[in-house]
């Protein structure tokens, strides 16, 4: 892994989401050199991924609340992830 991978390991949903969203408003702009253009696009991947495992990560504590005959809560069991 390198630095910048390092780094992205690191970061939180809501940092990595907003740092992807820079790299695709930038790349689509076409605003920067085709060397930097690979290398914003080789973070943007690094991004997706981290972004990728944290939701999947939140969907498996995920649970669903369990409603008796009255309407009224009676536990819960996990959500069934694909």
């Amino acid at each position: 892994m390198t630095a910048d991978s390092d780094d992205v390991a690191t970061l939180p949903f809501e940092q990595a989401l907003k740092e992807l969203e820079e790299v695709v408003d930038k790349l689509e702009k076409g605003a920067v050199p085709l060397e930097e253009s690979i290398a914003i696009y080789a973070r943007g991947e690094a991004l997706k991924k981290r972004c990728e495992a944290l939701l999947k990560s939140a969907e498996q504590r995920i649970e669903k609340i369990t409603l008796g005959a009255d309407g009224k809560p009676t536990g819960s069991t996990p959500l069934d992830v694909e």
